[in-house]
């Protein structure tokens, strides 16, 4: 039973396509032969290389998309707009077509459809010797009037005139666009990910006495291998503005055509005698723009119209330019040249070396450690690094690389300094000179970056900055000059002590100098020592603020590098230590001991809200203490004496 089933099944399905096969293939056969058959042009229309519009315009191909308007003017064709025409010709079917013998016969003509005298005739050519080998074809189109049967049709006179077809109107409609809606209203083309060059020149306006000049030729290049932008004119090799050059040329991108101009202007065309010459330069291309003089009076804050041609098309036409843009390519040299001093990259940065040829004092270099110090940094003193390394601050030095990877000029001053020059800006004798020593990723010789820091003679609030080798002087910040200080201090390490999370604090015992009496004396067996001074209150969170900074130990600033019995603080003033507070830590050991240490900070008494001082024979430095170790130390000290908050006044009674 399942046997015929399946053999019945099997017989319809061989049946089905059978059917499918022979007959659908028959009905898309006539399908298509009748699309083909109401087709109005031929394979002529698949290779389209010119429209002309009799009495409108002429459109040309000139690449596969590209199209030119050659008449009445010659410019770049709206693509989307042409690319409607050729669909619209490509496609183009008839309603119903007869023939003219037959119009003949039953007595009418031509004129009787508008086609004795069309009101549309369109000239196509189409394939050339690089496609078909022989001649363009040439097709001439006739439209003439709206059918009776509806506004949407019109007659069309086939190009051998045999046959009057009834076509839409939609082409009608694309080929009567406007020459505004079939230009082009782009200027320049070349997309900034394709430019590899730009090139100005402006020319100085005329003055009272004396005609316009042309000013500098500005040539900027491209870097593919190092994705940066470079001068070659009028600075050779001077670095510009990445971001600034782009936004140019994207800003030169934008413009478009406000109108074009018919009535040409007394006085010489912008291609003839341009303020300002503009050429960008792409893959195996180039566009040069000439903008000329104003078209209308500026008006307070707006924009404003210039003249302006492009190269090899005589079409003078009208752009709204910004001002800032205007501003940047007339002033190129400076608008789009790179502000930063340096060029490197902190991270490559082996060692620095600072140095004040003008005060005469010992260099500080500043090394990196190697691994495995864990990317650290420490300064060495002098040519040969005698007074042996200390430990560097690396918020300090990555402070500090960060400045001058950053420093940036404020004015160009010159590319061609003269001696006397130098002299004047302070380079005789430098306020500083930085050496980076840069050693790049897989670069085995270190290169060397010589920075020097000049102030003006006389001195004001200037100073400049040159590179080694290179010709250029920047006018700067004269901060970098309080970033880079000479003392040793301002480059140790501030953190003095760290303990290890395996080591405890087991007493502290602070003692006022001036009495020789104990202000507090805790151990942590057994809290505080009878006898101590009563606990003042806040006494408790004091204290454990105070083991916390004790157990790590940062300087705000060092004073000196040696312990003394009085110091000189900033100010100048003498002071004499008024605490000594000494620490007993022990450090883990094996199998479960401990080592036993002892440490003592001597301090003075609080100079102000935030200031205080403290010292230390372990680590041989007079330094200011952070504020949350100034609090606690304040609570314990001077706590029990804190009469608390002045009373309340009485109101006063109204009379």
């Amino acid at each position: 039973m399942r046997t015929k089933v399946t053999l019945v099944l099997l017989f319809l399905n061989v049946a089905l396509f059978f059917f499918i096969f022979h007959f659908e293939r028959d009905w898309r056969t006539e399908r298509a032969a009748l699309e083909v058959r109401r087709r109005v042009l031929g394979p002529e229309a698949s290779d389209i290389r010119s429209i002309t519009v009799e009495h409108a315009f002429r459109l040309e191909r000139r690449s596969a998309d590209s199209w030119f308007l050659t008449e009445p003017l010659e410019w770049p064709a709206n693509f989307q707009a042409v690319t409607r025409i050729v669909n619209d010709l490509q496609l183009l079917d008839h309603e119903t077509s007869f023939s003219v013998r037959n119009v003949i016969k039953n007595g009418l003509s031509l004129a009787t459809y508008g086609l004795d005298h069309p009101r549309l005739v369109v000239t196509l050519t189409s394939g050339g010797a690089d496609t078909t080998g022989s001649a363009p074809i040439t097709t001439v189109l006739r439209f003439g009037d709206t059918a009776k049967s509806g506004g949407q049709l019109v007659y069309l006179l086939s190009p051998d005139g045999e046959q009057i077809h009834v076509v839409r109107r939609e082409l009608v409609d694309s080929l009567s666009l406007p020459l505004e809606q079939l230009r082009s209203d782009a200027i320049l083309t070349v997309p900034v990910f394709e430019a590899s060059s730009l090139n100005l020149q402006a020319t100085a306006p005329a003055t009272a006495g004396s005609a316009s000049s042309p000013g500098p030729r500005v040539r900027l290049r491209y870097e593919r291998d190092s994705k940066r932008w470079q001068f070659e004119a009028p600075i050779p090799d001077a670095r510009a503005d990445k971001n600034a050059t782009e936004l140019a040329i994207n800003g030169l991108d934008a413009l478009r055509v406000k109108s074009f101009v018919t009535d040409v202007p007394s006085g010489p065309l912008p291609s003839a005698a341009p303020a300002l010459r503009v050429a960008i330069e792409g893959n195996g291309r180039h566009e040069t723009l000439f903008v000329g003089a104003p078209a209308a009076p500026a008006r307070e804050g707006e924009d404003r119209e210039y003249y302006a041609q492009l190269e090899d098309r005589p079409a003078l036409f009208t752009v709204v330019i910004p001002s800032t843009l205007m501003d940047a390519l007339g002033n190129a040299q400076e608008a789009l040249r790179d502000r930063h001093v340096l060029d490197f990259d902190p991270s490559a940065v082996t060692a620095i070396t600072l140095a004040s040829p003008s005060e005469k004092q010992p260099e500080i270099t500043l090394q990196r450690l190697e691994a495995p110090a864990g990317g650290g940094w420490q300064i060495v003193l002098g040519r040969n690094g005698a007074a042996g390394p200390q430990r560097a601050d690396l918020a300090a030095v990555q402070a500090l690389l960060n400045q001058l990877s950053l420093l940036t000029a404020v004015a160009f001053q010159s590319d061609a300094p003269q001696a006397a020059d130098l002299e004047t800006w302070g380079f005789n004798l430098p306020e500083r000179e930085i050496t980076l020593s840069v050693a790049p990723s897989g670069a085995t010789p270190t290169a060397s970056l010589l920075l020097q820091i000049g102030v003006p003679t006389p001195r004001d609030d200037r100073a400049f900055a040159r590179v080694a080798n290179a010709p250029s002087v920047y006018a700067v910040a004269p901060d970098i000059l309080d970033e880079t200080p000479m003392a040793p201090l301002a480059w140790r390490d501030k953190l003095l002590r760290d303990l290890p999370a395996g080591a405890a604090i087991t007493g502290l015992r602070l003692t006022d100098l001036l009495t020789q009496k104990p202000v507090l004396a805790w151990r942590a067996d057994t809290g505080l020592a009878p006898g101590a001074a009563p606990a003042p209150a806040g006494s408790e969170a004091a204290l454990h603020e105070l083991q916390a900074q004790l157990r790590t130990l940062r300087a705000r600033r060092f004073l000196q590098d040696a312990f003394s019995d009085s110091i000189k603080d900033e100010r100048g003033e003498t002071r004499r230590w008024r605490y000594r507070l000494e620490m007993d830590y022990t450090l883990p050991a094996g199998a479960g001991g401990g080592e036993s240490h002892t440490s003592a900070l001597w301090f003075t008494e609080r100079t102000a809200g935030s200031q205080q001082y403290a010292g230390s024979i372990e680590f041989k430095a007079v330094f200011a203490i952070e504020q949350p170790l100034l609090d606690a130390l304040w609570t314990l000290t001077y706590g029990a004496r804190d009469p608390g908050p002045a009373p309340a006044t009485p109101p006063v009674a109204a009379r």
